[in-house]
């Protein structure tokens, strides 16, 4: 059996496919489809909000910063939460847990479509119930993403991640297109059948899949390497080894986490890029709509155009990051090209084709960027300070859910424009930018070992 310091590490120039390599894919076939479509509903139930939002605010008579804030209040459950789910996980295994959390916020996403009669039967203003719901969401999700990005540390070394890290945040992206079209089609096909709206239908019909999806977990994923029946005793204690060598370094207690300065220096990262995505995310069907598209499908296919842009500009620098073994400039660069797609796309704001085209650029470098970096909590957290370290990156940076989509309604309450948010978010993620570079060498030193 070859060890990591016996062969060619991915990029250095091996094309021979050794019987690590096929144990590795026999993994990556065995439990990445499973994550892939379980982020994809999740992704479904966290940003269909913002197609709701075309209907939903005259029907409910809601404000804009009526829905500014019930959109980004999920990110303080959300937050308040991140970590104890992540420990759970830990204790307690990822199938019963992720199933859980599926459940759970599949039937929350749902009960949004009835806010009104929940607000009547409980006695509360429409407005205070919408903030309940969305903080509910949150609660229910904490814990996913960061779940499963610990879940995958407990399978892969560190320069193993960032192609399987592409491969799951690949649903992101396809989520992002099929569900714009998805969401816009249901917006328009189900208005007024059974006397509901569409976006309620909407609201409904997307929280299927993560139903399914859970039954699916709780049916095919397994804990650990010692659970896969399929795996023969040699290719687990080849994977187990290779793990036991790759966490020799790493931080292991939590108190390592709280006093380690790359942990909040990946924070700060992760704020001020999440700040762009979320605000680009939330607010991309009002950017369109603004222009004169009425259409909610029409909306919904326009939308879809940047993320469809994005899944191959997504996989190509996953793809050169692997193959090179650099990180650093891999998660720099996407993080200026959205930084200044965003700031195109607002200033050319009233020509269709060339806001268009800046989203592109923009959702291109957002979504680059992102397997790249979540392959660096890895590089310096194991064991517990891994659960606990990728739980307190990802619950303070998704922290920027709120001032995502806070932002642009500020901006358009104080200014009447909407677009002078996202110049904000542009300059978000060129500070993100900066930060990154900041990232020191021996971080990623690992990664060329």
């Amino acid at each position: 059996m070859e060890s990591v310091s016996q062969r060619p590490l991915e990029g250095e120039g091996s094309t021979a496919l050794t019987s690590e390599d096929r144990t590795y894919r026999k993994v990556i076939l065995r439990i990445l489809p499973i994550l892939l479509f379980c982020y994809m509903a999740a992704y479904l139930d966290r940003v269909n909000i913002g197609f709701a939002k075309l209907d939903m605010l005259n029907d409910l008579q809601f404000s804009n910063t009526v829905y500014a804030l019930g959109a980004s209040i999920f990110f303080w459950g959300y937050f308040l939460f991140e970590v104890p789910s992540n420990l759970f996980l830990h204790r307690f295994g990822a199938r019963l847990w992720i199933a859980r959390i599926m459940i759970s916020w599949s039937i929350v996403s749902m009960a949004v479509a009835f806010t009104v009669p929940l607000a009547k039967f409980f006695h509360i203003e429409s407005e205070t119930m919408f903030y309940v719901l969305r903080f509910l969401l949150g609660i229910c999700e904490a814990g996913f993403f960061p779940g499963v990005i610990l879940y995958l540390n407990y399978w892969f070394p560190t320069h193993r991640q960032s192609r399987v890290m592409a491969g799951f945040l690949m649903a992101m992206p396809i989520s992002l297109t099929l569900g714009g079209i998805l969401s816009g089609w249901l917006m328009g096909a189900m208005q007024g059948v059974h006397g509901m709206a569409g976006w309620q239908w909407m609201l409904i019909i997307e929280g299927i899949p993560s139903l399914i999806m859970a039954v699916v977990v709780v049916t095919l994923l397994v804990d650990k390497i010692d659970n896969a029946k399929w795996l023969t005793t040699a290719e687990k204690n080849m994977l187990k080894n290779n793990l036991d060598r790759d966490n020799t370094t790493k931080a292991s207690s939590l108190r390592d986490v709280i006093f380690n300065g790359r942990v909040w220096l990946l924070v700060l990262i992760l704020l001020t890029f999440n700040t762009g995505f979320y605000g680009l995310a939330f607010w991309m069907p009002t950017i369109i709509k603004a222009t004169g598209i009425s259409n909610t499908l029409h909306i919904g296919l326009l939308t879809a155009i940047p993320y469809a842009t994005a899944v191959v500009a997504m996989t190509l620098n996953a793809w050169h990051s692997n193959k090179t073994g650099e990180r650093r400039l891999h998660a720099a660069i996407p993080a200026f090209i959205g930084g200044m797609g965003l700031i195109g796309s607002a200033f050319f704001a009233h020509n269709l084709p060339v806001s268009i085209f800046f989203l592109s650029v923009s959702a291109s470098g957002l979504l680059s960027l992102m397997p790249i970096f979540w392959t660096l909590p890895g590089t310096v957290l194991s064991g517990v300070a891994a659960a606990a370290g990728i739980g307190m990156i990802n619950a303070i940076g998704n922290l920027s859910g709120f001032t995502g989509s806070m932002i642009t309604a500020t901006a358009e309450t104080l200014t009447g424009d909407m677009n002078n948010g996202t110049y904000v978010l542009g300059g978000c993620l060129l500070v993100s930018c900066v930060l990154i570079l900041l990232i020191p060498k021996a971080m990623l030193a690992k990664d060329k070992a």
